[in-house]
């Protein structure tokens, strides 16, 4: 990892490149990359401070402050007021946790140890919250056009309803996982299951803390200056918001907590691959989306939870083809192959879209 430490100095590169306005190609670039080494940092004092809590308010703190990274680039485009691209973010963390990152880890672990085991209990029950995710989704969005109009106060106040049964659902699954000893471990219903991967802390506890609060707030400056730097670079490049949103954000946000899926796959541990990468799929879906519609209420640039119909589906197949997959609570290395598949066809038919 000591390799990756370089990427630190990309954030006082992407702060001097802003100052000396170079451009917003140099600062969106520069503030991406300066993105992977904070939410790394963001990640690894998050599990240091759970290891020094215990192990049910370290899966608390794993489990509320797995995806902190992205939910502060939301929150800052949501300032922006950038709603379409706060939504694709959200599209795209759950597709790519869930085809891309699971996918790598099932074809390298399966290509080095064959078919691999895990629980069918825990895989189960991460499906079932996803599938209650997607219904979450698509109703609100069925509703808005079904009437007409996707700003009507029907629509925001049905979004609101669903975003706190969603969250409620959330919690509840918390209880369920803290209640049961053979999922305390933070398998279900949490992003930050790669505390188990060490079991002695190795910083100390005001470290951890320290390492939070700088990692944090250094998160929100970067976050600000990719967000400042969006729009004319959508126009420079000639993409669209969908697409850096579904594709590019959420794979700077969760890059490092990727690289650890893959890794401890290939080690042969799949229920803390399950747990890191379908997890924070189900982090998102049932606490950061919802929390964002309450936070965007805040921020006076509400956001519903009506997404876009093809956003609905890539997200439903997503979940579809993880569901048959983890079903017998066994994988291989083609299974990887067909996750990998679902991801290039879902990120080509939005490199594509016209936005």
């Amino acid at each position: 990892m000591r390799p990756f430490y370089l990427l630190f100095l990309f954030v006082p590169a992407a702060i001097v490149v802003d100052g000396l306005h170079l451009g917003p190609t140099w600062v969106f670039g520069t503030s991406a990359i300066a993105m992977l080494p904070l939410a790394w940092a963001l990640g690894e004092a998050t599990e240091e401070l759970a290891l020094h809590t215990g192990p049910r308010m370290g899966a608390f703190l794993n489990t509320t402050l797995g995806n902190l990274a992205e939910l502060i680039i939301a929150i800052v485009a949501l300032r922006a007021g950038l709603l379409e691209l706060v939504q694709a973010t959200i599209t795209g963390s759950i597709i790519g946790n869930l085809s891309l990152v699971l996918g790598l880890s099932l074809l390298l672990g399966g290509l080095k140890n064959g078919v691999q085991t895990f629980d069918r209990r825990t895989a189960g029950t991460n499906a079932t919250l996803l599938s209650l995710a997607v219904i979450g989704l698509v109703i609100p969005a069925v509703f808005g056009h079904a009437i007409g109009s996707e700003s009507a106060a029907a629509v925001e106040i049905l979004s609101l309803g669903v975003a706190g049964a969603l969250m409620a659902v959330y919690g509840l699954s918390l209880l369920f996982a803290f209640g049961d000893p053979t999922r305390r471990a933070g398998a279900t219903a949490g992003g930050g299951a790669r505390a188990a991967a060490h079991h002695k802390p190795r910083w100390s506890k005001r470290t951890s803390l320290l390492v939070l609060v700088v990692a944090t707030g250094l998160v929100v400056w970067v976050s600000e200056l990719l967000v400042a730097a969006l729009e004319e670079v959508v126009v420079t490049w000639g993409l669209t918001e969908l697409f850096l949103g579904v594709v590019l954000i959420p794979l700077v946000g969760n890059a490092a907590e990727h690289l650890v899926a893959v890794e401890v796959a290939v080690e042969n541990r799949m229920e803390l691959t399950l747990g890191i990468a379908v997890g924070s799929a189900v982090q998102v879906a049932l606490l950061v989306a919802p929390l964002l519609v309450f936070i965007s209420l805040a921020l006076g640039h509400p956001m519903t939870l009506v997404f876009n119909p093809f956003e609905l589906v890539a997200l439903a197949a997503g979940v579809g083809v993880v569901a048959l997959i983890s079903g017998d609570g066994r994988s291989n290395w083609l299974e990887g192959a067909m996750l990998l598949a679902v991801y290039v066809i879902v990120a080509l038919a939005f490199f594509l879209s016209p936005g």
